[in-house]
Order: structure tokens, then C-alpha cells, then sequence
């Protein structure tokens, strides 16, 4: 059994890591296609009309939801004080997962002024999610989608049960970013998750 657990964090982890970040590259070239950013023109040409800049993203940012599809990238997420950056991708069942953060296809988008929920591994196909039990009141989370950057401030992490789904509900009057991951590391008896609230959004140039 040592020699398994051995095997595992000596070479499994670096061929999973190996495979997503192939993964990341080929998904990080798509989100910055040309075919995507004509979407994009399209959609926002649609809302050209919205005056209030929170309408306007919003109004892009459901757009973009409900084109979505599983397993493609939405957007990118940076936590600058672990210094760590990955795409995210829609959906998180095993194989997107696999891919990089992925986005829980029940929540919202940012921007839409609601919970805005992302999973991640903690210690396979890059980990990105490893280290976010050491995220820090007040530390931001970035969110670069297409559309726009939104910047989010931790409020609290919170170890809870794998059947919390309370951690996905809306909160009035607020948009909140949740990240979650398996907790502790090498088991899934709980999770890790980290709560974090909008306080800036900026609509992407273009």
C-alpha cells in the first residue's frame, strides 16, 4: 500500500497534471478564437442599447450561459495571492473536471448578479484548487470572462459536508463566488469551499 500511495503522488499526479495543462492550452486558444469573439460582438451588439453598464454585462453574461456547452471554456480564473490562473470550463462532472475548473451549469454567470459557483481538484490534473483553504478575508478572486472582469473579495472558507447544497443558493441582493474542492486532501469525506462577494465589474474593450 505504501508503494501504491507512493506511485500515486510521485507519477500519477504528474501525468494527470501533464494532460490538463495540454488541456488548458488547447481550451485557452478556443476562448480567444476569432470564431468567439464574433459571438461576442453579436452579443453585445444586442445590448448596445442598455445604458447602465450592469444591465449591459449582465445581459451578455446570459447570453453567454445560454450558449454554454459542457466541457468548453467560459472564462479564466486568477487567485493572485496563490499565484495560480486557469481556464474554467462549463459543467463539473469527472471529465471536465479533468480539464480545469469547472462551473456549476446550476448557477449563474458572473455578472448576472447571483451565485456564481466553480469545483476544482485539489491534488490531481493540476490541483487548481490545492491551496484555496489558504485564502484570506479580504484576498481577490478574478473572474475574466469574455464579456467582462469582475473581481471578487474572500470573504470566509468553510469545511462542510460533500451534500452542503446550501452553498450554491442565491443570497439576496448580492453576487457571490464559490469556489469548492474535496477537503482534506486525498479524500472526499467534505469539502473545502470559499465564499467571496462582487465588488467590482468592467466591461471587457472590444
Amino acid at each position: 500500500m505504501l508503494a501504491d500511495a507512493g506511485l500515486t503522488l510521485a507519477w500519477q499526479e504528474p501525468v494527470s497534471a501533464y494532460l490538463a495543462q495540454r488541456q488548458q492550452d488547447r481550451l485557452g486558444h478556443e476562448l480567444d478564437s476569432a470564431s468567439i469573439r464574433d459571438i461576442l460582438a453579436r452579443e453585445r451588439a444586442a445590448a448596445a442599447s442598455i445604458r447602465n453598464m450592469k444591465k449591459r454585462i449582465a445581459h451578455v453574461a446570459a447570453a453567454e450561459r445560454k450558449r454554454a456547452k459542457k466541457g468548453r471554456p467560459i472564462g479564466r480564473i486568477e487567485l493572485p495571492t496563490l499565484h495560480r490562473h486557469y481556464v474554467v470550463v462549463q459543467g463539473t462532472d469527472d471529465a471536465t473536471l479533468r480539464k480545469g475548473p469547472g462551473h456549476y451549469p446550476g448557477t449563474e454567470f458572473p455578472g448576472q448578479g447571483r451565485t456564481v459557483a466553480i469545483a476544482g481538484h485539489r491534488t490531481t490534473y493540476l490541483a487548481p484548487f490545492r491551496t484555496i483553504n489558504r485564502l484570506r478575508r479580504g484576498e481577490p478572486i478574478i473572474l475574466k470572462m469574455p464579456y467582462a472582469t469582475l473581481t471578487y473579495m474572500v470573504e470566509k472558507t468553510q469545511v462542510v459536508s460533500p451534500n452542503a447544497l446550501w452553498i450554491t443558493h442565491d443570497v439576496k441582493g448580492e453576487e457571490r463566488l464559490v469556489l469548492s474542492a474535496c477537503h482534506p486532501l486525498y479524500s472526499a469525506s467534505h469539502r473545502i469551499v470559499a465564499f467571496a462577494r462582487l465588488v467590482d465589474e468592467r466591461e471587457t474593450a472590444g
